[in-house]
């Protein structure tokens, strides 16, 4: 936050606060707990230290974005970073002896940009136990974002959500030897969430932290590596969603114009894939079957009839954005007696108050 930012928030002059950053001057005690918890966002104490800690640096975390790109992140998209390393080190405490999934699949494979996207692909699935059959049953785009997001979880990588303020970003995700972490916007819909959690998983089996922006603009503008990773990664998404050979099967029975088909068959579609009809339309796009000005037209119109779920139950909310096997390993722990309602609390990021409501929503099972 720049000075004149502070100083607005607090409604004083930004001399004093330069004041206060310099030595010279200091805030009231009170005035301290609004910075501290209203502004920034930090424990109270971190304000006593006799230097500002490390933190973590999006400018080195993310090396393959532009720094114009890193530039515009908002506080609020800087916040859920900060929160998602947070989850990391709760991740190494509550499970001390490592990650607990049996298969994890960063050791099982990695991507490689030189090698077929297709058989890169293929290997995700078979790793998550994905077939065509179990797609197309899935009853609606929340069960598949549901289903996706278990499968993952399965082999070592942990979920999170949260509402972000800055739209265009569909998620990140974070590396780790032991607790790679993906964090989506649940302010996008579902089908975009599902799109991002497998275009974060490619980063991942990249080794790469990632930022996602889903927009196919945005990636055109992007420049060198950084454009080279990002569409490998919507490649990698698009492949493991929407299979090759079924996809030619289903399409063949549409008109061969992409012009001619209907919005109930583009549903039809996006529908056995649990993806969005922009989706479907993109790969009709690489078949040649449509005009990249057609493309842009369809995707600009079905994004303004997207919307995203509403809220109004809290702890559905929170339970939604936690990882489910990180929750439900944190009321193990308080059952066990390892962890106070406090300790786990401040794991799980909530006030101990509002424990038991989020602890009834862990134990009646997982959110999408």
């Amino acid at each position: 936050m720049s000075v004149p930012d502070v100083a607005n928030r607090l409604k004083r002059p930004a001399a004093e606060i330069e004041r206060w950053e310099s030595g010279d001057a200091a805030p009231t005690y009170a005035q301290l707990e609004r910075l501290a918890y209203t502004l920034y966002k930090r424990p109270l104490a971190v304000f006593f230290l006799p230097s500002p800690p490390r933190e973590a640096d999006p400018q080195r975390e993310f090396r393959t974005l532009p720094d114009a790109d890193l530039d515009t992140l908002s506080r609020d998209t800087h916040l859920h970073i900060r929160r998602a390393h947070a989850y990391q080190l709760a991740l190494k405490e509550v499970f001390a002896a490592g990650n607990p999934a049996t298969r994890r699949i960063w050791e099982n494979m990695s991507l490689s940009r030189a090698a077929g996207i297709l058989s890169q692909a293929m290997q995700i699935r078979n790793i998550l136990g994905i077939d065509m059959a179990t797609q197309s049953d899935w009853s609606s785009d929340e069960a598949a974002l549901k289903a996706w997001r278990a499968r993952i979880e399965d082999v070592g990588v942990f979920v999170f959500k949260n509402a972000f303020k800055q739209k265009e970003i569909s998620g990140f995700c974070l590396t780790d030897a032991q607790f790679p972490l993906i964090y989506l916007n649940n302010s996008t819909t579902k089908t975009r969430q599902t799109f991002s959690l497998l275009h974060e998983l490619a980063h991942l089996l990249l080794h790469v932290n990632g930022i996602g922006k889903l927009d196919l603009g945005y990636i055109d503008q992007l420049t060198g590596k950084a454009q080279a990773i990002e569409r490998f990664c919507h490649a990698i998404a698009a492949a493991v969603l929407i299979p090759e050979q079924d996809f030619a099967q289903q399409s063949a029975a549409l008109p061969r114009r992409g012009e001619d088909i209907t919005e109930e068959q583009y549903a039809r579609l996006a529908a056995r894939y649990g993806v969005s009809r922009e989706a479907v339309f993109r790969k009709l796009l690489d078949q040649g079957r449509v005009p990249r000005t057609l493309y842009d037209e369809k995707a600009r119109a079905w994004a303004g009839q997207q919307k995203a779920g509403n809220g109004g139950d809290w702890y559905a909310s929170q339970n939604v954005y936690l990882s489910q096997r990180f929750a439900q390993a944190v009321i193990t722990q308080h059952y066990g007696q390892r962890l106070t309602i406090e300790q786990a609390s401040e794991l799980l990021g909530i006030k101990p108050k509002n424990f038991p409501g989020i602890e009834q929503r862990i134990l009646q099972g997982a959110g999408s």
